[in-house]
């Protein structure tokens, strides 16, 4: 069997009744909040049995606490999204047993979240059904970090749930990229309309000027895509593709040739979870994407050296899920953090 163990010291006057949890996997990420709220990570223990069975729990009170657990679901070396998902709620109803108050997962890449709508007859609708397991298990509340499709996720949840964009975190990289050039946030699916529109309305404010939006036309269906109407004026634009996150690669390579078809000066893509699924170290190498940028929800591990990495730039999200974590403790409005509401 194999344990993990971590220490900490008592949080900032402030937060004196919060504690924070990150699981394994995503203790880097839950470190870097810990330093921005002024605190350490809360001590707890993860063990692993021989036939792969698994136990946490805190190793400190938490009774009467107001308790996060950082915990993001992506795939990877240290587990499944399964494995990783049941390590959460079981951990979740430990810290209710155990008389935590209030417990909130912060979970920054939500896994089976963009399955949230029936393509098919007889689909599942497996958001809905992820919002169910952690209900049982006792939540409180979740947060998580641009969420494939918002609607979908605040209507599963009888929780409170928090849906974070992204934009905040791209802002200032963006603009160092444009350098005073004018700037266009491309769709690359009608979709995802929304969230281009977001990011473009926090780059307007910051800018002080227009920003530009456009379109690209795609279908996918037994996953063959297709669409090719593009819509809005990109010449001559630093263009930013935005989508919620990076898989194969091929979704962002087809966006960024529509804006160079249609006269774009450079194209930056943009995604909050940098996925990286294999193919994509070779998709992602057209010459028609010149910047990447990703938050660090989920780390890059599957990219290899090379010419994709380079082009690479990855931001953390700690900033902006450490003001949140710290408005929730302390009850304050989260309405300026909360663009897809608005």
């Amino acid at each position: 069997m194999t344990a993990y163990f971590r220490t900490w010291s008592p949080v900032h006057p402030a937060l004196e009744r919060l504690n924070l949890f990150a699981l394994h996997g995503t203790e880097e990420l839950g470190a870097r909040i810990a330093r921005i709220l002024g605190c350490d990570l809360a001590a707890l223990e993860e063990r692993s049995f021989e036939d792969g069975e698994h136990k946490s729990r805190p190793l400190g009170a938490v009774a009467g606490r107001d308790v996060y657990i950082v915990h993001s679901l992506y795939g990877g070396p240290d587990g499944s999204p399964n494995d990783k998902l049941c390590r959460l709620l079981f951990f979740i109803s430990a810290l209710k047993d155990a008389g935590a108050s209030r417990v909130t997962a912060v979970t920054p890449y939500l896994c089976y979240a963009r399955k949230d709508r029936r393509t098919k007859a007889q689909d599942p609708v497996t958001i809905r059904y992820l919002a169910t397991l952690f209900e049982a298990a006792g939540v409180d509340g979740i947060v998580t970090l641009e969420v494939h499709n918002v609607a979908a996720f605040e209507n599963a949840f009888r929780c409170p749930s928090v849906a974070l964009s992204a934009a905040p975190l791209l802002i200032d990289k963006i603009m160092d990229i444009a350098e005073g050039r004018d700037i266009c946030v491309v769709s690359p699916d009608l979709g995802g309309g929304k969230r281009a529109d977001v990011l473009r309305e926090a780059l307007e404010k910051a800018a002080g000027r227009r920003i530009g939006t456009a379109f690209v036309e795609k279908h996918r269906s037994s996953g063959v895509v297709s669409g090719d109407l593009f819509a809005g004026d990109v010449a001559n634009s630093v263009c930013v593709v935005f989508d919620d996150l990076v898989s194969t690669g091929g979704t962002l390579v087809r966006a960024a040739k529509a804006a160079r078809a249609h006269g774009a000066g450079k194209v930056i893509a943009c995604v909050a979870h940098a996925l990286f699924m294999p193919g994509s170290e070779s998709a992602l190498t057209d010459v028609s994407i010149d910047r990447i940028i990703a938050t660090d929800s989920v780390p890059p591990f599957r990219l290899p050296p090379g010419p994709v990495r380079a082009k690479l730039e990855v931001i953390s999200a700690a900033p902006l899920l450490a003001q949140t974590i710290r408005r929730l403790h302390q009850a304050e409005p989260l309405a300026d953090l909360l663009p897809y509401q608005a």
